[in-house]
Order: C-alpha cells, then sequence, then structure tokens
C-alpha cells in the first residue's frame, strides 16, 4: 500500500468573478455540494469556503489522482449541478447580459502546502467572509500571482 500526504490548495473564480455565490445559504450549498461530490469520487477535501465570486479548496491528492483531473471533476461537476438544482434562478444576471447558467473561471491557482503551514491554510480559507470585507478577490489574485512567482508565466 502506498501512502501519500500531498496537500494542494486551490482557488478558482466564478465566470467573468461574476458574485454568483451571492448569499452565505447559496454559498453553504454549493460548498456541501462539491464535498459530497468529491467524496464519492474519492476525493479528500480537507476545507473548503469561498466568496461572492471565487472558491477556496485545500486538498489532500491520493495516489492516481492529478491536479488537472481533480479541478475538472470538480469544477465541471459542480456546475453543473448548480444550474440544475436553479440555485441562481432568483439572482440579476451579469451587466454585460452575460449567460444564464453559472459557470466557473477555466483558470485556477494550484499552490502545494507544507506539513507545517496546514492549520494557517485552513484558518484562511475559514475567514473569507472576513478576508473580503478588507479586500477584493482581484487583490487577493494579485497578491498570489507575485507571492508565488506567477509573473513569470502570467501573459505565456
Amino acid at each position: 500500500m502506498s501512502f501519500i500526504k500531498v496537500y494542494i490548495h486551490f482557488v478558482w473564480s466564478t465566470k467573468n468573478r461574476f458574485p454568483y455565490l451571492k448569499t452565505k445559504e447559496i454559498r453553504q450549498k454549493v460548498w456541501q455540494h462539491i464535498r459530497e461530490n468529491a467524496k464519492e469520487k474519492g476525493i479528500f477535501i480537507d476545507f473548503i469556503n469561498g466568496y461572492t465570486d471565487h472558491c477556496h479548496c485545500l486538498v489532500s491528492l491520493g495516489v492516481d489522482q492529478t491536479i488537472q483531473k481533480v479541478m475538472q471533476l470538480i469544477k465541471g461537476e459542480s456546475s453543473f449541478w448548480i444550474n440544475k438544482q436553479g440555485l441562481l434562478a432568483e439572482l440579476p444576471l451579469p451587466l454585460d447580459g452575460g449567460k444564464e447558467k453559472f459557470e466557473w473561471q477555466d483558470e485556477y491557482f494550484a499552490v502545494s502546502v507544507s506539513e507545517s503551514m496546514i492549520e494557517t491554510v485552513r484558518n484562511y480559507i475559514k475567514k473569507q467572509e472576513e478576508h473580503h470585507s478588507k479586500k477584493t478577490f482581484q487583490q487577493e489574485y494579485d497578491e498570489f500571482i507575485s507571492k508565488y512567482g506567477f509573473e513569470l508565466y502570467k501573459d505565456k
């Protein structure tokens, strides 16, 4: 038996960062569904939370899981489920007349997390509402780009 413990902090946003996940109730339903669906697919979600336009997810990868496959399974199925449930039916559409269905943005962040930082990352994810009362997702995005050196790859 192989023993694997590789934690990845994923962050992804709604399409065009539109605040589809406007209410706490919607967010809680979405996070709970993502957690349940991931469990069915053998994906271990340690912690999940987010805000109106994005999601943070701490995942421990399994022996045969890749970052790309985990994201595909989580994002694809959850957007399908959100639309099927009609969770967003009462929210206004994007100002640009965007699509009538929910979508996640294609791109995402994925960074490894050392064992010594797991609790720090959990707390960061847990406090998303408080965090975003002081900082926008764009500011958080820019900090991630800078902190992890992604600016080197950003426009390539």
